[in-house]
Parts: structure tokens; sequence; C-alpha cells
């Protein structure tokens, strides 16, 4: 009787489902034989054990709505976006898709590698130029790479921090203006880290570039190229960084400077010398007091 009730319970969910005339279902957890049995009858396919956010994507690629319970579904629930589902062998796994789907809010790539490592530096590797990606589309402003940048800030801050600038502010004048040098200084440290990694002359590589910016302000898209460490126009060169990455780098660097700068004293702690480690050696001490205890006294040996 238990087992009649069951069966009748699962066909009552599996014809709720029928009824809205989906052509695939998937669920977080499993599905019984029965319900499979009907839901095949019907030409329905199943695909049972997704992880949520499996399910999360699929709902948002296809359009459907994720329902709890079967009573609650709605032919509006169904998603009608995706075009194809197959499933695929590559390699020794199959692999599910949802193909054609139109206007798709999620998708899934597929990165395949020789072994682990290879496939954990492809991952990093994609998942970096995801992020580029997402920077320049919520700010789609780019800046020239290969220290172009930090060298034409460094000449900037070099010129307000001159006593001879034209600037008239107070502001650039006696100490105030040391800050401005010190960032100056800290900014070649791109370039010249640059022409260091490429085996170039740093001192003569650096001062030229220094040099050409400094007579040249308007043309600041001279910088180092990565792999001959020579100077090559960067707008020319096609090397662009968007501008987001190089705000935050600076002043990720500006916050850091002034934390530490804030720092009056340290207290360090001393660790408590133990009281084990008397004697010339650690444990000496342990053992010089279990031998006095050892020890025979004057009454024992008089017995």
């Amino acid at each position: 009787r238990m087992l009649q009730l069951e069966e009748e319970m699962i066909r009552e969910m599996c014809q709720e489902i029928i009824a809205v005339k989906p052509d695939v279902v998937v669920t977080e957890k499993g599905i019984s034989d029965v319900a499979a049995h009907y839901l095949a009858a019907a030409g329905i396919s199943a695909v049972r054990r997704t992880k949520k956010s499996d399910n999360n994507r699929i709902s948002r690629a296809t359009g459907a709505i994720i329902v709890n319970d079967p009573v609650d579904l709605k032919e509006s629930d169904v998603g009608t976006s995706c075009g194809l589902f197959e499933i695929r062998k590559i390699g020794d796994e199959y692999y599910t898709f949802f193909d054609q789907c139109k206007n798709p809010k999620a998708c899934t790539i597929v990165l395949r590698g020789a072994n682990k490592d290879v496939l954990n530096e492809i991952e990093r590797n994609f998942h970096d130029a995801m992020n580029v990606t997402r920077n320049v589309m919520l700010e789609p402003r780019l800046t020239p790479g290969g220290g172009a940048v930090e060298m034409a800030l460094s000449r900037a801050l070099d010129a307000m921090s001159n006593s001879e600038s034209e600037t008239k502010d107070d502001f650039f004048q006696g100490v105030e203006k040391y800050p401005y040098k010190a960032v100056s200084r800290a900014l070649e440290i791109i370039p010249r880290t640059l022409i260091q990694n490429c085996g170039g002359n740093v001192v003569k590589q650096l001062t030229t570039l220094r040099a050409k910016h400094h007579q040249q302000p308007d043309q600041f898209t001279w910088g180092i190229d990565g792999e001959t460490g020579q100077l090559v126009d960067m707008h020319k060169f096609g090397i662009w960084e968007p501008i987001t990455v190089k705000m935050q780098t600076i002043k990720t660097a500006i916050e850091t400077a002034i934390l530490l700068l804030r720092i009056d004293d340290i207290v360090s702690g001393t660790k408590k010398a133990s009281t084990l480690t008397e004697g010339s050696g650690q444990g000496d001490g342990k053992r010089k007091r279990e031998d006095e205890e050892n020890k025979p006294t004057d009454e024992s040996n008089k017995d």
C-alpha cells in the first residue's frame, strides 16, 4: 500500500510537470526511476543532481524560473530562450550543453589542458583577461602601458616639486615639495623594472626615457618594450592598460605609505625564558634536577 501511494504521488507530480509542456527538466536532487519513466514517456529529458550554482546559470541562460514545488508551476516559468539541448562526449567525460540561447545572461567556458598545472595556469590567465574586459566595460578609458604613464607622472610631479616650477602655489614650496619628489622617484621603479627584466642597460635606457618625457611632455606615450627593453611609442605599439587598474595601483601605494608613516612605535612581545633551560643546553636543567632527586641520601647509605 505504501509503495502504491508513493507511485501515485510521483505520478501526480509528473503530471503537473508535463502539463506545462517542458522539453527538459533540471533538478538539484535525484529523480526516481518511476518519475524518469513518466517523463521519458512524455518526451521530456531529465537532468538530475546539478549544483545550485549551475541551476542559477541555466536559469539565467534559458530564461527559466526555478520552482521548488511542482504545484506552483506555470507555463510562464518554462524557459524558452534555449534553442538546442544536447549531451556531448569530450574525452572521457559527458557534458550537457544548452546552446543557441537568445540573449543569455550567463555562459560556461570549457577549459582543457595537458595536465592540472597547465589547466590552472590557463584558468588564471583567462580570469585575468575577464577582469580586464570587465574593467574596460565599466570604465572605457585606457592608458599607455610599458611604464609610459608612470614616467609621465614622475616628470609632472618632479616639475611640481621643483623650486623653478612655473606654479605659484605656496603648497609646493619648502618642505611640502619633498613628498612629491619621493613619489616621483617611486614611480620610476616600473620602467626600471621592465628594463631590468629585459636585460637592458638600466641607466642608459631610463635616462633616455626620462629625457624624452622632459623634452616632449606631450609625447607621454613613450615607454619600454617588455621583450627587447627598447624605447617605443605605446600608441603605435598597441600596449594599453585600463585606467582603473592604474588608479587603484597608485591609490593603494599612497594609502600604504600613509599607513606606515602614521606608525609611532612598534611594541614587540618577548617570549618568557623557560625554566627548563637553566643548563648549558636545552633540557640540561631538568636533567640535572632529576639526577639530584635520584641520588641516594646519607640515611639510605647507612641502611
